[in-house]
């Protein structure tokens, strides 16, 4: 980390900066200084926009644009051993339209965040504490696998759609910030999607996809 350089200014500058430069790729670009989100439009059958609708910019207030406590650690006591926090356009209203949210992962020592995809959104990545073996998985038909280990100060960029991972490789915490090209990027954890979906994938198509036996299947489905 540079001397005399805050992390919350390191991580401003050299992700959100750049995830602005890339969000008219992906989400709508505004037509207006900005159009504060409205959670609750007060109807049961509310008509659904690619986004969310705005409130009159003249009640827009400074909390709109607003989010305190992302310096606090999160708890990472789960079988995974990492916790993510996303500032989507739920968390942050002034979020809307303006095609950018942030993240902070947490890390347990060995902790994971598993192999996912966000599939709106290019996320970059630096590390703030620790040591990350981070990756990303091209498409068919090559699947080229892209892997580094990163330290503090180290920035990766997982391209939207691909699949990817980070994985705590030292025994101490680790805390990385995220940002990512969309006011909702999504996500898609590859496990569950598979093996934890609602109704299941019969486990036949998923034994046969795997190569696995199909009690394998069943256990993974069970404790999915």
């Amino acid at each position: 980390m540079m001397k005399g350089v805050p992390k919350i200014l390191l991580v401003s500058v050299a992700l959100l900066a750049w995830a602005c430069s890339l969000a008219s790729a992906y989400d709508p670009s505004p037509l207006q200084d900005f159009c504060v989100a409205i959670n609750d439009t007060s109807s049961d059958h509310a008509v659904f926009v690619n986004g969310k609708f705005c409130k009159d910019p003249k009640l827009a207030t400074a909390n709109d644009f607003f989010f305190s406590g992302l310096d606090t650690p999160r708890d990472t006591s789960n079988p995974l051993g990492s916790n993510v926090t996303l500032l989507n356009v739920d968390k942050i209203l002034g979020l809307n339209t303006l095609g950018i949210s942030l993240a902070r992962i947490d890390f347990a020592p060995y902790g994971l965040n598993p192999p996912h995809i966000h599939p709106r959104g290019t996320e970059i990545l630096v590390v703030l504490e620790g040591t990350l073996l981070v990756g990303f998985v091209t498409s068919n038909p090559d699947n080229r696998f892209f892997s580094k280990v990163l330290n503090v100060g180290d920035v990766f960029v997982f391209p939207v759609g691909l699949i990817h991972f980070q994985f705590n490789v030292g025994k101490i915490n680790a805390v990385a910030f995220a940002g990512l090209s969309s006011q909702n990027p999504g996500l898609i954890t590859i496990a569950n999607a598979v093996f934890g979906s609602n109704p299941p994938i019969n486990p036949d198509v998923l034994a046969k996809a795997f190569q696995l036996d199909r009690n394998v299947v069943n256990y993974l489905q069970k404790k999915l």
